[in-house]
């Protein structure tokens, strides 16, 4: 029976490249995959998951509109599926997710979802909770965070450095917006006052060890 998998971090832990590299094993192998972008994510040119280190691969897109579910059934009877991988996991919507467990249920396909588990007020994402409750296998990829310590959270910053602590749940960004930290210093981040603030990275203590 395949299985719905969920593998989640904070950002810049590398999870295109690890999807990615997934979705290249299966065709080593001479398998087919099918890897699926939320439309909303323009970081890089449409249709395309690309990882920091250079990978890249055609994706298909889908708005929050499109039954997931009726996209794999299609592709899947036009040439058998192997695998199907998510891209930015979080901003599946809930309908989505359960879509995603019945291409496992019902056409027996393995899902593979990747994402971010909560956003920059520490909450998690609609998608990810979803996931988190169905999945049948999740996993964390994990990152550090700039004390060495493990970065389990995300804080979205301002264009110097500081700490933004209201706004959007979803705003689209890379380094320039968002930087993973531990859990002890994402409350210090969101704990300071909102002006006269320095840097977040310039304020942060880092002297406890690991």
């Amino acid at each position: 029976m395949a299985k719905l998998y969920f593998y989640y971090s904070a950002m810049n832990a590398g999870k295109s490249t690890i999807l990615l590299q997934c979705s290249h094993n299966y065709r080593e192998r001479g398998m087919r995959t099918m890897i699926l972008l939320p439309e909303i994510d323009t970081r890089v040119k449409a249709g395309t998951v690309a990882s920091r280190i250079g990978l890249q691969a055609p994706a298909r897109t889908f708005t929050t509109a499109d039954n997931l579910h009726g996209i794999v059934d299609r592709a899947h009877e036009e040439s058998a599926l192997h695998c199907v991988l998510v891209d930015e996991a979080q901003f599946l919507t809930r309908p989505q997710v359960r879509q995603l467990s019945d291409v496992c249920d019902g056409l027996d396909v393995p899902v593979m979802a990747y994402g971010l588990r909560t956003d920059f007020q520490g909450n998690l994402f609609a998608g990810s909770e979803m996931l988190l409750a169905w999945a049948d296998t999740i996993s964390e990829i994990k990152t550090i965070c700039h004390c060495g310590r493990k970065a389990t959270m995300v804080l979205r910053i301002d264009d110097r450095g500081r700490p933004i602590k209201d706004g959007r749940q979803i705003q689209i960004g890379g380094n320039e917006r968002y930087i993973s930290v531990c859990r002890r210093h994402f409350k210090e981040g969101l704990s300071r006052p909102a002006a006269g603030e320095l840097p977040l990275l310039d304020t942060l203590d880092d002297s406890e060890p690991a």
